[in-house]
């Protein structure tokens, strides 16, 4: 149990009381998981929030832009609307047809239906478990990853040994399917996957062969049968070099650093910078994937997704740390470095990224994204790698809707 006050105030700093959405939205794949059939699912209520295993990510930049790679402790540089969110059942999340394989060339499907629900199942216990949206290349390896506690903040305690149903949207459609249960590990039970290394309470489902997912957005909801808590995520599907654009949330897409440590006290969500979700939403509606890699602890994932909604940003994946504290400077530029890292390893290089600080800057360098221009800082300036600074996301509106058209 983490109840200091200290922890919870520098859980604060971090960015970081109720949970938002709280109703809703690790052992290896085939030892852990056993196949189940539909016959018991039935639908509830919409639902609030939404590979390859190794070792723990380092700093690298892509072959594609420059950057070079390096490791260690500490990263360095390499010195180089509504945002057309469209209801599931009426789209087709398509990654065909387009000039650049990998564009979204149909609108963004919200995938928010009804999730399905077990015989009896009850009030979740904290509303604070989270699953952890992935993309992935055609063909890899397709792990289902989350985190189950329970008794809610600032406890955020582990359930540990919980058997957890796993059921899939395939295409975000309505249609789910059980794929299967897993059991909730204890701390280092199992090996890192994705760069998420086992504190307890983890699952890592490995998608059967049979039932891979094909090119597109998927949807995972997975259900704890005994404290009844639940965990949403998002899996994209995407060919080697698909275009996509990551951002930065707090003092980014937020109206300062801190609000959302000061929102989460009084259960409100933070105000947007004007004009962030319009030429978000106008890169998304390009076909550039969106995503949003934050250094938030781990447990605002579900507060997180609710901001994105909220705001009316283009619905992406989203990444908090995997940490309960979050992280900050010199810790959060390792964290997003080694995000980027991994997605330069599957063959996936954003075309833009959004930050706001020194070490978003940091970060962005390791990940090798040319031209600098493309590196865009929120009333920032990036002296140490020339990255381009904006004091208004109106600046950007014009010149994003002067971009080509991907899916043309």
């Amino acid at each position: 149990m983490r109840s200091s006050s200290s922890l919870f105030f520098f859980t604060l700093a971090a960015c970081g009381a109720q949970p938002i959405g709280s109703s809703a939205g690790d052992g290896d794949g085939d030892s852990s998981s056993t196949s189940a059939s539909t016959d018991a699912i039935t639908t509830g209520e919409t639902s609030g929030g939404a590979g390859s295993s190794g070792e723990s990510p380092t700093t690298g930049g892509s072959g594609a832009m420059s950057g070079d790679s390096s490791s260690g402790d500490i990263p360095t540089g390499t010195g180089t609307t509504d945002a057309g969110t469209t209801d599931a059942s009426t789209t087709d999340d398509s990654t065909g047809g387009g000039a650049v394989p990998g564009a979204f060339c149909a609108p963004i499907p919200a995938c928010d239906g009804p999730p399905p629900t077990l015989p009896g199942q009850g009030e979740e216990s904290s509303g604070y478990s989270r699953g952890r949206d992935m993309m992935y290349i055609e063909g890899a390896d397709q792990w289902v990853l989350a985190k189950f506690t329970k008794w809610g903040f600032p406890a955020d305690k582990d359930i540990v040994g919980g058997t957890v149903h796993v059921f899939l949207d395939r295409g975000c459609a309505g249609d789910w399917i059980e794929l299967g249960t897993t059991v909730t590990t204890d701390d280092g039970d199992h090996a890192i996957v994705e760069g998420v290394e086992d504190s307890g309470g983890r699952v890592y489902f490995q998608i059967p062969a049979e039932e891979a997912l094909e090119l597109g957005r998927h949807r995972v909801h997975l259900i704890e049968d005994e404290e009844w808590e639940t965990a949403d995520l998002l899996i994209d599907i995407v060919p080697k070099g698909a275009p996509f654009f990551v951002s930065d949330v707090d003092g980014t897409l937020t109206t300062s650093e801190n609000e959302e440590a000061w929102d989460f006290l009084i259960d409100t969500i933070p105000d947007a910078n004007p004009y962030a979700a319009e030429a978000l939403g106008i890169l998304a509606s390009k076909g550039y994937r969106p995503m949003y890699i934050t250094a938030r602890p781990e447990w605002l994932d579900r507060r997180t997704r609710q901001f994105i909604k909220d705001r009316n940003f283009p619905r992406g994946l989203i990444h908090t740390t995997t940490v309960y504290e979050g992280a900050n400077g010199n810790a959060a530029a390792l964290y997003k470095s080694g995000e980027f890292d991994m997605l330069e390893q599957k063959g996936l290089v954003p075309t833009f990224l959004f930050g706001n600080k020194d070490s978003d800057a940091l970060a962005f360098d390791n990940a090798g994204v040319q031209p600098l221009d493309h590196r865009i800082f929120f009333q920032f300036t990036d002296a140490e790698y020339g990255g381009r600074r904006i004091d208004s996301y109106e600046e950007l509106l014009d010149e994003f809707d002067a971009l080509p058209d991907l899916c043309k």
